[in-house]
C-alpha cells in the first residue's frame, strides 16, 4: 500500500464538471493498493498517516498533527502510484490491485480515516478525475507499508 501524503492549505478534486471532494487545511492523499494489501495493513497506514506531526506549532516546529489543528482529509485513489517503469517507456501497472479488491480497500481506508479525522472527502474510484490543490511547504511525504509494516 503507497499513500502520497500532501499537507495542503486548500485541495479539490473535480469529475467532469462537478467538484466531488473540497477541504481547507489537511492532507491530500493519493493511495495505492496492490492485491497482497490487508486490513491490518490499511490500519497501521491510516494510523501513521493521522499520526504524523507535520503541521507547525506556535514556534514553528511542525509538531502538531492533522487532528490537532483541526484539519481535513481529501483521499483519492491513484493505481498509478504502482507504475513499474523498469522495462521501456510504458509502464506497467500490473502491480496495482485488481479494481474490485482496490477499491473495497480505498473505501476500507476512508471509513477508517473518519476515527481519527472528523472531515473526510474522497474522489470517485475509478474516474478520470482532476485535482487542483496548494501544498503548503511544499511539505510531500510517502508512506510505503513495504517500508513501515514489518
Amino acid at each position: 500500500m503507497k499513500f502520497v501524503i500532501q499537507r495542503v492549505k486548500h485541495a479539490s478534486v473535480e469529475v467532469g464538471e462537478n467538484i466531488v471532494g473540497k477541504i481547507d487545511q489537511g492532507f491530500m492523499v493519493l493511495i495505492g493498493v496492490s492485491d497482497s494489501d490487508t486490513k491490518e495493513i490499511a490500519d497501521k497506514m491510516v494510523k501513521k498517516m493521522c499520526g504524523l506531526r507535520i503541521f507547525e506549532d506556535s514556534e514553528g516546529k511542525t509538531n502538531l498533527d492533522i487532528n490537532t489543528v483541526g484539519g481535513s482529509l481529501l483521499l483519492i485513489s491513484q493505481f498509478t502510484l504502482y507504475a513499474d517503469c523498469k522495462h521501456g517507456n510504458r509502464p506497467s501497472f500490473t502491480s496495482a490491485g485488481k479494481p474490485d479488491f482496490a477499491n473495497e480497500m480505498y473505501e476500507y481506508i476512508c471509513a477508517q480515516a473518519g476515527q481519527y479525522v472528523s472531515n473526510i472527502q474522497k474522489g470517485i474510484f475509478g474516474a478520470e478525475m482532476k485535482v487542483d490543490l496548494l501544498n503548503d511547504g511544499p511539505f510531500t511525504i510517502i508512506l510505503d507499508s513495504d517500508e513501515i509494516i514489518k
